[in-house]
């Protein structure tokens, strides 16, 4: 077995592989015992057909099945071995290829077409000055999620008489001639919020209106005739809305209204956790600082975008086997045509210069995710879903079993590792340039994205 590598150009190159029947006759041998031992054939019985007729029926396929093995196995290993950087797979070669002939042939040669990947040098130094968007926090954002904390510790009581924002449950009944109509629809526990009621005539019944008071309305035109949320209310399909236009009953039985939390140690305790703070202004000055940490991310997104285009820069024109990758793309995809590739290209060039500049950099600084890093960044992640549903003050161990079972699936787990690795990549690249760090508004970053 004899496997080498003639570069062509400094893009590409040609793997031949050899091989002679010394590397395949004994397992191919071995391969065509087992299936005489296997076979069944009308006249003989089971395992004692004669090799010759086993050979002859099925010799050919399990050369070639055993030649194919050893290709794969053999130019694996020798791109591993020999650490080659291949773009996309070996493609059997167009112009060196020999005719391969498994009746004939007992020594085989195959030649692959291979695409190398250009040689990168970046140096990076405190010369080299980026801007470092640093998202304000200012009074207004703290006071909105202060207010936040508010409503979601706040509390429900029941009340006796309707404001807009409260939630009113009762029975509500079709009419018929101001009467409960014979047959008609009745629904014991129907809930409505008059501040979805979209036409302000029906909505202006409700506010105002007392605890076991009947209100009569028209649900189609309260909802302005919404199919689905007219359907939702009254408890049938969205076809038979239609039937139903009249006016309605509705007996209020129940009135509640959301309080907000108070400002107090309660809800201090609540969201970060027993005296963790004590004060209005230690209160305030945390939630700064989790909303700094919030939008540290997004601070790093737009710094590595423009990382990206300086480094590309510094990395200077690379130049790719152009025609070898179209083919690799051209195969690797049956729904990829030609016209397709050709307008694609460019785009994925550049793409692919970026991926092989983040990949130097990464291999020859030693950034590597470990294990504690994942595992750090799941955490993150549970916390910030966690606080999605205002629960701030989450236990270490609650939140490492959630972290635990973020990792367990294999799509989270990849996306969580991108994630953790473009924060090193960050951090590092804040190390090696300079910063000019910039405070803008929320606003003015989104602007920046557009």
């Amino acid at each position: 077995m004899n496997v080498s590598l003639k570069n062509t150009d400094a893009t590409r190159g040609v793997l031949t592989l050899e091989i002679v029947k010394a590397d395949y006759a004994e397992q191919v041998e071995k391969n065509l015992r087992g299936i005489r031992q296997k076979a069944n054939f009308p006249g003989f019985r089971k395992g004692m057909v004669p090799m010759g007729m086993v050979k002859k029926m099925f010799g050919k396929s399990a050369l070639a099945e055993e030649v194919n093995k050893l290709i794969s196995e053999n130019i694996t290993a020798y791109i591993r071995d020999n650490h080659l950087h291949i773009l996309g797979e070996p493609l059997p070669s167009e112009t060196e290829q020999t005719k391969v002939d498994f009746d004939t042939q007992e020594d085989f040669e195959f030649c692959f077409d291979v695409a190398l990947a250009p040689e990168i040098n970046i140096e990076l130094s405190k010369a080299d000055k980026l801007p470092y968007y640093q998202i304000k926090i200012d009074d207004e954002m703290v006071d909105k999620q202060l207010e936040a904390y508010q409503a979601n510790f706040g509390t429900y009581k029941e009340v006796e008489d309707v404001e807009e924002k409260d939630l009113v449950k009762g029975t509500l009944a079709e009419l018929e001639n101001g009467t409960p109509k014979e047959g008609g629809i009745v629904v014991e526990d129907a809930v409505l919020m008059p501040m979805y009621v979209k036409e302000e005539t029906e909505k202006a019944k409700f506010v105002g209106a007392k605890k076991h008071s009947v209100v009569v309305f028209n649900p189609h035109k309260a909802y302005e005739g919404a199919e689905a949320e007219i359907a939702s209310f009254l408890k049938i399909d969205k076809e038979q809305v239609a039937a139903h236009t009249g006016d309605f009953s509705f007996e209020i039985k129940e009135v509640t209204r959301h309080a907000n939390a108070e400002l107090n140690q309660e809800l201090f305790d609540k969201v970060f956790g027993k005296d963790v703070v004590t004060s209005e202004e230690e209160f305030k000055n945390k939630i700064r600082e989790a909303l700094a940490e919030q939008f540290t991310p997004q601070s790093d997104f737009k710094f590595l975008t423009d990382a990206r285009d300086l480094l590309v820069q510094k990395a200077g024109e690379l130049s790719f086997a152009d025609d070898l990758l179209k083919r690799w793309l051209l195969a690797a995809d049956e729904k990829n045509t030609k016209e397709k590739i050709d307008e694609e290209y460019p785009h994925i060039v550049e793409d692919l210069t970026y991926q092989l500049i983040r990949e130097k950099l990464v291999v020859d600084n030693g950034l590597k995710v470990e294990n504690a890093d994942l595992e750090d960044f799941a955490k993150r992640v549970a916390k910030a879903q966690f606080a999605q549903y205002g629960m701030l003050s989450v236990p270490e161990d609650v939140l490492g079993n959630y972290a635990k079972d973020l990792l367990k699936n294999k799509q989270t787990f990849q996306n969580i590792f991108n994630r953790a690795m473009e924060e090193k990549m960050a951090g590092w690249l804040k190390e090696q340039i300079e910063l000019d760090v910039k405070e803008v508004t929320l606003d003015e970053y989104n602007k920046l994205m557009e």
